[in-house]
Order: C-alpha cells, then sequence, then structure tokens
C-alpha cells in the first residue's frame, strides 16, 4: 500500500499538470504522513539531496555553455560544418546533424543545442526549399547527441543518482562511441530522406576554406578536450572541471570572439540561473522520493519481480528498455534518471550489467522521450522554432524515432559500444 500510495500521488499529480518537483515532493509526503514517519524527513533529505558536492559542476557547465552560445561559438561551428559536409545529399540537413554534435560539446544539454543550432539552421533550411517537417526532425533527433557527450548534465546526474560509485569521466567515456553512432545513423536516415525528397547540397567552399573555418571553431571545440583529458588525466576533479570551463568560456567569447557584453552577459547569467534553480529543485525533491524507495525495498522487490518474469541478462535489459520508453514519453530526462536508477541500477547489477553500459542506456532511452509526445521538450521547442503544429512534425518523424531506436538496441545488446573506450584510457 505505501508504495501504491507513493507511485500513485505522483502519477496523479503529473497528470493534472502539476510540476514534477512538486509532485515529487507531494508523493514523498503523503507516503510519510501514511506510514506513520514525521514530515522532518521529507525536509532533511530534500536538503541532503541539493548539497552533493558533486551537483556543483551542473551550474557551472550551464553557465559556461550559456557563455559559449552566447559568444559567438555556434556560428563557427556552423561553419565547419557546413564546410565539412555541406556537399553531401540534403547539405544544410547534414550540417544541423554535424553542428548538433559539435555544440552537444559546449552544451551538454538538448535543449540547449535545438534552441541554438536549430534556431539557425531550421530557418535556413525552409527558406532554401526544405519541408518543415523535415527541418525540425533532423535537427530535434540530432539534439540528442548531446546528451552523451562531455560535459552532459545528465551524465552527471546519473553518477550523482548512483550514489557516486559510477566515475563522471568513465561515464563521459562510456557515452562518445554511442554519440557517434547516433551521429551517423542521423545522417544516414537524413541523406535517404533528403535523396528521396530531391533535396540539393552545398557547395564545397574548398580545403583553404575549411582549415580557416576549423581553426575559428578551434576554441569551441576545445572545450571538450580541457574538460575530459584534464579529468581523466588528474589535473583537476569534475567539479574543478566545471568551474575552469566557466572561466575558459569567459576567454573565448569576451577575448577571442569578442561578442559578449555586458548587457549579453547578465542575461547569460539570469537565464543560466533560471535552468540551475529548475534542475536542482527536482534533484532535491527527488531524494526525498528515492529514500523512500529505499526504505520502502522497492529495488529488492523490483530485482525479485524482474527475476520471475525474465531470466537472462538480455531479457531483463530489454524488459527495462521498454518501460523506460514509456515513462519517457511522460517524464522529462532528469526526474526520471533520478527516480529510475536507484530501481534499476541494482536489477542491472543483479544480472551482470556494467553500471557505465545501464547509464548509457537509460540516458538514451530517456532522451527518445524528448522527441515523443506528450511531454516531449525538445520536440515542442524545435516545431515552435519551425513554425509547424506538433501533429505535422509527427507524421514524418518515425525513420528518425526508427533510426534513434537501432542505436539504443546496438548500444544495449553490443557492450563494447560503451565500455570499449573507458577500459582503454584506464
Amino acid at each position: 500500500m505505501e508504495i501504491m500510495i507513493l507511485f500513485g500521488v505522483f502519477a496523479l499529480l503529473l497528470m493534472i499538470g502539476v510540476p514534477v518537483a512538486f509532485s515529487l515532493a507531494a508523493a514523498a509526503l503523503a507516503t510519510l504522513a501514511y506510514i506513520d514517519l514525521p514530515p522532518l524527513i521529507l525536509a532533511q533529505q530534500v536538503t541532503a539531496g541539493a548539497g552533493s558536492a558533486s551537483l556543483v559542476a551542473i551550474p557551472l557547465f550551464i553557465l559556461a555553455g550559456e557563455i559559449m552560445m552566447r559568444g559567438g561559438i555556434s556560428e563557427r561551428l556552423i561553419g565547419l560544418a557546413s564546410a565539412m559536409v555541406g556537399r553531401m545529399r540534403g547539405g544544410l540537413g547534414q550540417v544541423s546533424i554535424v553542428s548538433s554534435l559539435f555544440f552537444g560539446g559546449v552544451s551538454g544539454s538538448a535543449i540547449a543545442d535545438v534552441s541554438a543550432v536549430g534556431g539557425a539552421m531550421i530557418p535556413q533550411m525552409v527558406q532554401r526549399g526544405y519541408a518543415k517537417d523535415y527541418a525540425v526532425n533532423v535537427s530535434i533527433n540530432a539534439a540528442l547527441v548531446a546528451l552523451l557527450v562531455p560535459p552532459s548534465h545528465n551524465l552527471i546526474l546519473f553518477s550523482a543518482a548512483a550514489g557516486g560509485g559510477v566515475s563522471i569521466i568513465d561515464l563521459f567515456a562510456a557515452g562518445m562511441l554511442p554519440a557517434l553512432l547516433m551521429t551517423a545513423a542521423m545522417m544516414v536516415t537524413a541523406y535517404v530522406l533528403a535523396r528521396r525528397a530531391g533535396y540539393g547540397t552545398e557547395a564545397f567552399p574548398g580545403f583553404t576554406a575549411l582549415l580557416q573555418r576549423f581553426v575559428a571553431a578551434l576554441p569551441g571545440l576545445m572545450l571538450v578536450a580541457l574538460i575530459f583529458f584534464g579529468i581523466r588525466a588528474g589535473i583537476f576533479t569534475a567539479v574543478e572541471s566545471a568551474a575552469i570551463a566557466v572561466l575558459y568560456a569567459l576567454l573565448v567569447a569576451c577575448v577571442v570572439h569578442r561578442k559578449l557584453g555586458w548587457s549579453a552577459f547578465l542575461d547569460t547569467l539570469t537565464h543560466a540561473a533560471r535552468t540551475t534553480g529548475a534542475i536542482l529543485f527536482v534533484i532535491a525533491a527527488a531524494a526525498s522520493f528515492g529514500w523512500l524507495l529505499a526504505y520502502l525495498e522497492v529495488p529488492a522487490a523490483t530485482v525479485e519481480a524482474m527475476r520471475a518474469v525474465a531470466d537472462s541478462k538480455l531479457a531483463i535489459l530489454l524488459l527495462i528498455m521498454v518501460v523506460l520508453l514509456l515513462l519517457g514519453t511522460f517524464m522529462d530526462l532528469a526526474p526520471m534518471i533520478l527516480i529510475c536508477t536507484p530501481i534499476f541500477l541494482p536489477v542491472a547489477k543483479a544480472y551482470g550489467i556494467d553500471p557505465l553500459q545501464f547509464g548509457v542506456v537509460l540516458i538514451l532511452a530517456g532522451g527518445i522521450g524528448l522527441v515523443t509526445p506528450p511531454v516531449g521538450s525538445v520536440l515542442f521547442v524545435g516545431t515552435a522554432i519551425g513554425r509547424i503544429g506538433v501533429g505535422e512534425a509527427l507524421k514524418t518523424i518515425w525513420p528518425f524515432w526508427l533510426a534513434a531506436f537501432a542505436v539504443l538496441l546496438a548500444v544495449a545488446f553490443i557492450p563494447a559500444l560503451s565500455l570499449w573506450l573507458p577500459l582503454a584510457l584506464k
């Protein structure tokens, strides 16, 4: 009954439109009242949930991404991508995909990715004769790559939700090959659809222009190397790398590109603070929910229930993916990570699934939910930019969904895709 109250109140509040953080806290409070525990526990767990030192990296990476986005780096990354892949069929679509890969290493956020790259590329594609639904679907699905490359906020959240037992730098490494695979899958899908629709190509500017654009974009691309190799080499921790990323972003935006004025800087701080507040509020509320899951022994019960349904590693992983895909249709990724990790990670470990592989699978499955209704935040941002109805976009999005599902299955059933690089770098 306690578990039914916990999940029932949470689901009911979500269905009537209550924000996720309030739904989590209210469900925890109702369950505490039912089992006659003091409500002070809620306050204690909320405070503890937002007090983890490792979470300091999240607001700093958000700020670094905001500074880089407003500091002129997105235009240079798009220019480099255009020189590299613009001559492929459906050139502007390919540019959007590769730009999302580059920009994901700056922003660490799918919504920031589609806002920056999609905001620039979707109008250009429509103006050049591409169908609106194609332009939107290419951009929003390409933005999922940002979930897997450093400095992905969601990988940091998974590390925190796993109790700190999963290394952030190993998670960053685990996401790189799947991110490249997702990029390749989206490029192939966009190429096939562009060829069928008869979309053209962009002129190749020449190797000299390619080199010039690479040099211009290099300060932005170096942010990923600074974060990843700095942590891997033991020069600084994840939190220290986030602080250095902010200083580096300020240097690039203010000194190298000279595009971040005082007014834009204040807007950047405001936007970063709002984003951080929303994320940390969810993290804090989810801590009380997670404490109750452990108190009510939900993870252990889940392990036993799944053992009764499936008896092999692959069957369990497939079952977990189905549940995650269903949850992703009505739950945003951050709360999904915080709720599902303490439930399903013990199940994965019990069947010998590596936590790094499970983390990538969880984020990929939840990320697909960002481009599916009814609560697909990336889907709604992309359709708003493209000035197209959600229903119209969904009519032709299925090839990109199939590509994303194929990548998810590959990562789930081929462990080396997520485990080879972390092992190779040890």
